[in-house]
This record gives C-alpha cells, structure tokens and sequence, in this order.
C-alpha cells in the first residue's frame, strides 16, 4: 500500500510538475484535494498498465491509496474517468484559448498553444529527472484501444470537447453553435489531440529520448495545424497531381472563393442568429406581459371574491339582527 499522506506531504513540501499545477490563488485545502486526485489517477493509472483495465478493482485502488472506495468516487464518477482524467482542465483551457475575450490570434493558432504547452508540461516529469519508462506511454495507448468501455468512454469525451470548442467558437463569432461553420471547426481543431494521441503512441519506444519524442509530436501536430489553417484545399490539390503552376492558379482562386463564401455564410448565420435571438427576447417580453395579465386578472377575481364573502357575511349578519329584533318584539 502507497503511503499517501507521505506522497501529499512531498507534493506539498517540494512543489509538484507543470501538468498538476494549479490556480495561482490555490488554498491548501483545494491544493491538497486536486494532489489527492492527482495520486488516486496515477495509481490508478499504474495498476491498470500493469495488470489491465478489467482486472484491476476501484477497491484495490483504493486501498493502494490508502481511502475509501466512495473517496475514489468522490473525485471521479466512473472507473473509465481515472485514466481519462484531463477533460474538465482541458475544457476550462479551451474556452479560455477560443471564446470572447480570447488573445486575437486565428483558432488553430489557439488550440495548437495549447497542445505545444501540454505536450511540454506532459515532458517536463521526464526533464526532471523522473525514472518513467516511455513505453509506458505506447502501453496506455494499446490500454485504450484495446478495452470498448474506455474507447468508449474516450469518444464521448471527444465528443463533449468537440461541443465545447463550438460554443466557444461560436460565441465569439455571435453565430448559432450548430450552425456547420462552428462544427467542423471544433472537429477540426479537436483532430490536433487525436494527432498528439496517436504520435505519442508512435514515438514512444525504448531507443528514443523524452526530448526527441517531445520534439516529434510538436512537430507533428504543428504539420496538421498548417493544413488545418491554411485550408483543406492544399492537400487536394496534392491528391489530384496538378503541376505546381497549376496547383498555384487553381488553390489562388479556390481560396479567394471560399474565403468569399465562408465569409458569406458566417454573415448570413450571424444575422439568423440575431433574428433568433431578438425573436426568442421577444417572446421573452410577451410571456412576461402574459404573465403580468395572467397575475392582474387573478389578483381582480381574489378581490372579487373577498368582496363578495364580506358582503354576503353582512348580509347574513343583518339577516341575524332582523330575526332576533323580530324575536323581541313578539308579545309574551
């Protein structure tokens, strides 16, 4: 069993690498919570390398890191999410890098900073000094492939992504996030972490060193960023073996084209979009004036109602007065 109070105390005491950093105003108590989460994913991770994802127990793990099955659960709501444990970070960072407010730079631009700065910080453990075995990388990878539940698992958090990258998209666009401009867009630059995904699992072998494979992935990702960013255009024209002047011509006016067209398009999407808006603000306002009415009308019928009671209390109550000056006048 892991002492986890040492691991904690160490993290703690002596700082911890750039891919479990967090926020700069970070209190002890959320510090040591996000380090206990961070141990409980690697042992996890660990176990799972070594044995296999169906035959390590979420009670074995957490009796290596000495809590409860329900703490496990506590910070990770399935078994899957204890090795697919970067999606809320990644999705925080993504709607910082591409929505409103973002630094003026094109999407791709963006996204690929991001990959560059977590490739980086996933490398740094290794310029440390750390006694981790590349090929573990590649084993995570066959891990993945190999087991439906996490394949799975790691598609719908793809997915998930890929719609977190629309609405920052297309918030800052002011478009409709299912609009087609914004979806294949975040398809697009959700593709650049498939590419490191998959170069890691390609480079990650004993004769290679951390920095090489650092320095290949990047290179890698970067290749599919140019393509991404300067059109898929490029690379059909590669496809249909046109001369080189040929290719210039015809990629000249096909990107002046679609230029014009997208830009065609993302205006007519954004004025929909308004129009959406302004008519959804609009029914806003007369279900509100509805509402007011609807309340008018029954705050009338109460006081109708209230008035009617008292009026009809008194005439019950002159009704009662008349039969007992009745009573009285009656001779004995």
């Amino acid at each position: 069993m892991l002492d986890h109070d040492d691991e904690l105390g160490t993290a703690l005491s002596e700082g911890i690498d750039g891919s479990e950093r967090g926020a700069p105003n970070e209190g002890l108590r959320e510090r040591k919570k996000r380090l206990m989460r961070q141990l409980i994913s690697d042992t996890a991770t660990e176990m799972v390398l070594q044995r296999g994802f169906d035959e390590v127990r979420v009670t074995e793990i957490a009796a290596a890191c000495g809590v409860s099955e329900k703490t496990v659960y506590n910070y990770f709501p399935t078994k899957e999410s204890l090795l697919l444990d970067r999606e809320e970070g990644m999705a925080e960072g993504l709607r910082r890098a591409l929505g409103p407010g973002a630094d003026p730079q094109s999407p791709v631009e963006a996204a690929l900073g991001l990959v560059e700065a977590e490739t980086l910080t996933m490398f740094a453990e290794f310029a440390n000094g750390r006694d981790i075995d590349l090929t573990m990388i590649r084993k995570f990878g066959d891990v993945v492939e190999s087991t439906p539940s996490l394949r799975a698992a790691q598609r719908d958090m793809v997915d998930r992504l890929v719609q977190v990258v629309a609405e920052a998209l297309a918030a800052r666009a002011g478009v409709d996030p299912e609009d087609p401009e914004p979806q294949i867009a975040a398809d697009a630059i959700m593709g650049l972490w498939r590419v490191q995904f998959r170069s890691m699992h390609r480079y990650a072998d004993e004769w290679r060193t951390p920095a090489e494979v650092q320095s290949l992935v990047i290179s890698d990702v970067r290749r599919a960023a140019r393509l991404i960013d300067s059109g898929v255009w490029a690379f059909g024209m590669i496809v249909q073996g046109r001369s080189g002047h040929q290719q210039l011509k015809v990629a000249a006016a096909a990107s002046n084209d679609a230029r014009k067209q997208v830009i065609a398009a993302l205006k007519q999407a954004r004025d929909a979009w308004r129009q959406v808006m302004a008519e959804a603000q609009s029914h806003d306002h007369e279900g509100a004036k509805q509402l007011r009415d609807q309340r008018r009308g029954e705050m009338a019928r109460h006081h109708e109602e209230r008035d009617q009671r008292q009026l009809d209390r008194m005439r019950l109550q002159q009704d009662r007065s008349r039969q007992q000056q009745a009573r009285h006048r009656r001779p004995s």
